[in-house]
């Protein structure tokens, strides 16, 4: 989510970079208000779109599970399920994040309402294109869809201008665009784009009343009117006001400029290469490949299906594990297929420790012998199917021809320096050998933590030049955590993967377990 966050900031930087280099200066005011309407909401769209096309064009990243490092392999855990205490388990970013959509619509309801008392208190004058409020001893003019606003203290005189300015907000609807900007700025209170988007469209939405106005007014009379007198201004943002400091030097700019020439509209089509350099970028991406998950242990449930569409189940009273456990004839049709990949650190592990017994103790059920899946809350469960005639004709050595998942593509893995090209058992023994000599095993003893296994999850890559790169730690002590860093950042420089004659970048990760006695 987070790295979904950062896109849409980004983008959105980079289309108001565009409009104020390239389009802000020109009088193509109805383009340029759809322009600024458009793209804040195309930011929090292309980060979502993945064109499998770029995704093939770039050189695939591929993942490798290293076996689990432990720092005292001589002792014997057993199984234990640890839960965090109350202060870990809170997510400080989600509730700063609910105060602040909380504070910023309770800010919005608050306009709103003193908007509302406006037309309550002081009554509505129906005319035929618009309702008129008259605020006693004001100077305020402001609108908001149909209701135009007028101070009672404003001269007769500049009533005409500021009504025939404030119609044509409404006519166009504008107060529609600002109150998208204030449900944006709800959302993302916490991004500065949403705010500046705001003040260009609000610029915008005068440069277009200024110029329909003055074409039926006189345009120095008009300037002049906005030189020479002062009004209150109402601080509510979702309202259109005909007067606003700080806009008035650059709306008279505007209205003595020349008319952009036709030619000039190419200049939209500079969004074209952005768009696609956005798409490129979006579909090359890969969110889940900076995230550590740590999935939670749960009583393992057992699911058995004897006849089609009939399934029971039942739940282990001690034994927790990673995945449940389904045998049957046909598969679920709320079960999900999925892969090898997709599975965590943990995961992974207990996965190829479990056919790893089953082997050693005899068992002729394999990996291939089951299909993974999993359930709509992303619990993994292991399927394994069978063919009910085979045994009803006493038949043993039957097996249901599954399909085969492949762990791995990769033609050619790094290679640790020392050992022979592409030997994966020999880079795991030299990646643990180089953790266990350099890792400074008696320092958690000092940090005083609770006795007990403590998990930390490791990930990083070595890219196309062999280095390794973008190492990520998350421990249960920072002391730890940097530690871990250092080691891994202290690797020696490796000969890069290979995959079909090019050199690619290769993720690994590592389980790793500190016994706390």
């Amino acid at each position: 989510m987070i790295n979904y966050i950062l896109q849409v900031i980004l983008f959105q930087v980079l289309f108001l970079a565009i409009y104020d280099f390239f389009l802000s200066k020109e009088t193509f005011f109805t383009k340029n208000r759809w322009y600024l309407l458009s793209t804040p909401i195309l930011s929090f769209l292309i980060p979502l779109i993945k064109i499998p096309t770029f995704r093939k064009a770039v050189p695939q990243e591929f993942f490798i599970q290293l076996p689990e490092i432990v720092l005292n392999p001589d002792k014997v855990i057993k199984e234990s399920i640890t839960t965090d205490n109350f202060t870990e388990s809170i997510n400080y970013i989600n509730i700063l994040f609910w105060i602040g959509v909380t504070l910023c619509t309770f800010l919005f309801l608050i306009k709103l309402v003193k908007i509302i008392n406006f037309i309550k208190k002081y009554g509505v004058q129906k005319l035929s294109d618009f309702s008129l409020i008259m605020i006693p001893n004001e100077t305020k003019a402001f609108s908001f869809f149909n209701y135009i606003f007028l101070g009672a203290a404003i001269k007769e005189t500049n009533r005409d201008k500021i009504i025939k300015h404030e119609i044509v907000h409404s006519q166009q609807k504008h107060s529609l665009d600002l109150l998208l900007f204030e449900f944006l700025k709800i959302v993302m209170w916490f991004n500065p784009m949403i705010y500046v988007y705001q003040k260009r469209i609000t610029l915008i939405h005068e440069y277009i009343s200024d110029a329909e106005v003055s074409k039926s007014e006189n345009k120095e009379s008009y300037i002049n009117n906005l030189l020479s007198n002062f009004f209150q201004v109402e601080n509510i943002m979702f309202i259109n006001q005909f007067y606003k400091p700080t806009f008035i030097k650059k709306r008279i700019t505007m209205m003595t400029k020349k008319q952009s020439k036709k030619m000039n509209q190419l200049k939209y089509l500079v969004l074209i290469p952005v768009l696609a350099s956005m798409l490129f970028y979006t579909s090359c991406s890969d969110e889940s490949s900076t995230e550590i998950i740590e999935n939670k242990l749960e009583l393992q449930k057992m699911y058995f299906s004897f006849k089609d569409g009939e399934i029971k189940t039942s739940e282990s009273k001690d034994k927790y594990s990673y995945f449940d456990i389904y045998v049957g004839v046909t598969v679920p049709s709320d079960f999900k297929k999925t892969n090898l990949e997709s599975l965590s650190t943990e995961e992974r592990t207990e996965f190829d420790t479990m056919f790893k017994g089953e082997k050693e103790r005899g068992s002729d059920l394999s990996q291939d012998d089951h299909q993974l899946y999993q359930t709509k809350t992303g619990r993994k469960v292991l399927i394994h199917l069978y063919n009910p005639d085979d045994y009803k004709k006493g038949s043993t050595d039957s097996k249901t021809e599954t399909e085969e998942v492949s762990f791995m593509v990769i033609d050619k893995v790094p290679t640790f320096p020392g050992c022979e090209e592409g030997d994966r058992k020999c880079f795991s023994l030299m990646v643990q050998k180089h953790f266990t000599k350099n890792f400074d095993s008696e320092m958690p003893k000092t940090l005083g933590l609770a006795p007990g296994r403590k998990r930390v999850f490791i990930a990083f890559k070595i890219d196309k030049e062999g280095d390794v790169v973008d190492v990520k730690v998350r421990a249960p002590h920072e002391e730890i955590k940097n530690e871990v860093l250092n080691v891994m950042n202290s690797l020696p420089k490796m000969t890069p993967g290979e995959h079909q004659g090019k050199n690619i970048t290769v993720k690994y990760s590592i389980p790793f377990t500190i016994f706390i006695e």
